[in-house]
């Protein structure tokens, strides 16, 4: 295996001992937003689960949605029963997740967070979501999300 930055390292290791067969992957392009990690991919957008911080009602939301798809926030709000739901600020982000904005992964935070997934990513037989870091990812799917956050599945757009 590759070496990995400390932050993907984490997140390997956490795939591992839940019992995930997922390998993170140290990619030569970015892959800090949907579009640059499917061209970097040669994949779907619509197959890259952005994994996005929101505060919703004050508290850390994580939403993995679809690269295809932007986030309602009014429509989201209503469906999980929260007042407003509005994106969280950098140092907010770095807070929830202990990553930074264009590498939020799905799991490895300091704290559990409050977690919706993308029912869209259904779609999509291989899911690829950031590990950490701008330039580190893993192949996944939507069931397999679920599983690992213990999120909700809904729809987001």
């Amino acid at each position: 295996m590759t070496h990995l930055p400390p932050a993907a390292a984490k997140v390997q290791t956490l795939l591992s001992e839940l019992g995930s067969s997922a390998v993170v992957l140290e990619l030569d392009g970015s892959a800090r937003t949907a579009a640059e990690a499917a061209a970097t991919l040669g994949c779907d957008v619509g197959a890259i689960g952005n994994s996005l911080v929101f505060m919703a009602d004050g508290e850390p939301l994580l939403v993995i949605t679809s690269g295809a798809h932007r986030v309602d926030t009014a429509a989201l709000a209503a469906r999980l029963g929260k007042t407003a739901i509005k994106r969280a600020a950098p140092e907010q982000v770095r807070a929830a997740t202990g990553q930074v904005i264009g590498g939020v992964a799905p799991l490895g935070h300091p704290q559990p967070l409050e977690t919706v997934v993308d029912r869209d990513l259904e779609k999509y037989d291989d899911v690829w979501v950031s590990a950490g870091t701008p330039y580190s990812v893993f192949r996944t799917d939507a069931g397999e999300l679920l599983q690992l956050t213990g999120g909700s599945k809904q729809r987001v757009d």
